[in-house]
């Protein structure tokens, strides 16, 4: 036996305190007849002893009040098993694309590195549904779709010098890929993952106040911070993809590309403001792709992967109709047994009235006795009445 709300049970405690109050009133009714007068004169004048069906009726209600709060905690029982499916991943790729990622610390560079791992970690989570945002200033994005190489011929066919505007817009790449989880009908029912892999920190937005807001609606954003904090010069890529020269401030000094410790606080931020959120941080010589591929591929056989759980069957009903069935009992028993009349004989009725009338009058006289037993039992429960009723 399972409760669905088990926090109704607590409302048993509520039919005992009816019960309690249900037993002071009859000592409050036992006080009440002894102020009234002689205990037993006053119960000589009654017709019936309400007390025990009384207490029935209180019986009745206490355990139809137990009943109600038992059938509101949902009592279950398990009816056998079923076979829950996988459950659906859809995972948006957001992908740096500043010139920043032409830096070779990574070989041949970080861009195609990450191009390279990322299509591969499309090829083997098979069954997830892919997106993908292309950012350095400002994003573009591709929708979601089950058709892997899509998305991977939309990041292959991309590269820094085709982004319109440089930089390193984080906040606005998160948004967007949030924007396509958001827009696809599908997508509520299913596990949500954003990749981000990045190699600098955002300077122009709020990338933290954003995760925090794509966290709470359950969406998971794992970080792979490519590059580390030893300056790497950044080369200047011309459009057959051959190295030109190298790139250099307005003073002619070459630049280069770290992540500060800033930089390294935020992208650790944005990972850990989701729930489950991990950052890889790419040792040397690698992106650090590879990892968490392995940890989605890990996830999607064990905790996205079919199982079996144990089916419940409300059985609410069966308390809840036998309260509403003891409070019918407890609406018709009454205080006090049916009266019954007994007809009398024609020629008791002139003795019936003589005795009722010398009753009105004052105390019985000598007599009484044997009018009454020729009057009938009709004339001694009308008298009795008559007594009641004065």
């Amino acid at each position: 036996m399972n409760f669905a709300a088990p926090w109704f049970l607590l409302g048993t405690a509520f039919a005992g305190l009816v019960g309690v109050l249900l037993i002071l009133g009859g000592f409050g009714v036992a006080r009440a007849i002894k102020r009234f007068g002689d205990e037993d004169r006053v119960k000589a004048l009654t017709t019936a002893d309400p007390s025990k069906r009384r207490a029935w009726k209180g019986v009745l209600l206490v355990l139809a009040t137990a009943l109600a709060f038992v059938a509101a905690a949902r009592p279950q029982y398990g009816k056998g098993t079923r076979l829950v499916p996988a459950t659906n991943v859809d995972v948006v790729v957001v992908l740096d694309y500043s010139k920043s990622m032409y830096a070779r610390d990574v070989e041949p560079s970080r861009i195609f590195r990450a191009k390279v791992e990322v299509a591969r970690l499309i090829k083997d989570l098979e069954g997830a549904r892919f997106g993908a945002v292309a950012f350095a200033g400002e994003p573009m994005g591709f929708p979601l779709t089950a058709d892997g190489a899509a998305i991977a011929q939309f990041f292959r066919q991309l590269d820094p010098n085709d982004m319109p505007i440089g930089g390193t817009a984080i906040a606005r790449a998160l948004d967007q890929a949030n924007e396509l989880l958001r827009r696809d009908p599908k997508s509520a029912e299913h596990k949500r993952i954003i990749l981000l892999v990045t190699d600098g920190e955002d300077l122009e937005g709020y990338p933290l106040s954003v995760a925090q807001a794509i966290g709470a609606q359950g969406t998971t954003i794992h970080v792979v911070q490519i590059g580390g904090r030893t300056p790497e010069p950044i080369p200047e890529v011309g459009p057959d993809g051959r190295i030109v020269g190298w790139r250099q401030d307005r003073q002619g000094k070459p630049l280069t590309t770290e992540l500060s410790l800033s930089g390294e606080q935020q992208l650790a931020s944005i990972a850990q403001a989701t729930p489950g959120g991990q950052i890889i941080r790419a040792e040397k010589g690698t992106t650090g792709i590879e990892t968490i591929a392995a940890e989605l591929r890990r996830q999607m056989k064990s905790e996205f992967s079919e199982r079996v759980e144990t089916v419940y069957a409300d059985v609410y009903f069966y308390p809840l109709g036998l309260a509403i069935l003891l409070l019918i009992v407890e609406v018709f028993l009454k205080d006090a047994p049916r009266r019954r009349f007994v007809a009398t004989h024609p020629e008791a009725a002139p003795k019936r009235a003589s005795l009722l009338k010398r009753r009105a009058e004052g105390a019985p006289r000598a007599g009484d006795a044997a009018l009454e037993a020729e009057a009938g039992p009709a004339a001694e429960g009308s008298a009795g009445g008559q007594h009641a009723a004065s």
